[in-house]
């Protein structure tokens, strides 16, 4: 029985990363090679001018991620809600201001793998956060805003179920 729910979780997943652009994709691809250290990221996707800027910047970003998912509060502590969401904070809107994400349901994904499924009743308090920045730029501000559902704003329950698929950019050998 816990096959056949973690196969049917593992097929959501697989559709809902399907739903996205090719472009949030490939950032969510990136960012789990940065994040899960899988490969040389610089090697891999540095295709165009300002990438190994921004690879370099999630390097350093992403360094906190361990840090992070420690200090996870619980679902109504107010005790080291500073320490939590600052850090969130600042490293989704870098991931937001590289225009990469264009939704909170890429955000959510990514953002439930690099962290794990204990922090998923704070994401959107920091996507909002960090959209809502006068670092975004007001007509993209509005989309990202937007694109929060009214089901995940005040979302009751959020499932404690780790996510199953994490997806990993497939490279054509050369012949």
């Amino acid at each position: 029985m816990a096959r056949t729910g973690t196969a049917s979780l593992t097929i959501a997943e697989l559709r809902e990363f399907a739903s996205f652009s090719e472009g949030e994709q490939r950032f969510i691809e990136r960012s789990l090679d940065i994040a899960l250290g899988r490969g040389d990221a610089f090697k891999s996707w540095s295709a165009e001018p300002g990438d190994t800027s921004a690879i370099r910047a999630q390097y350093l970003a992403y360094r906190q991620l361990r840090r992070l998912r420690e200090s996870i509060p619980g679902h109504s502590a107010s005790g080291g809600l500073e320490a939590f969401m600052g850090p969130l904070m600042r490293i989704t809107a870098q991931d937001l201001a590289l225009d990469r994400i264009e939704s909170f349901s890429a955000y959510r994904f990514l953002y439930e793998r690099l962290l794990g499924a204990r922090a998923r009743p704070w994401l959107p308090s920091a996507f909002c956060a960090a959209a809502a920045l006068p670092q975004i730029p007001p007509m993209r501000r509005k989309t990202l805003l937007q694109s929060l559902s009214e089901a995940a704003a005040p979302a009751p329950a959020w499932s404690d179920r780790e996510p199953c698929f994490y997806p990993e950019r497939v490279q054509a050998e050369a012949a």
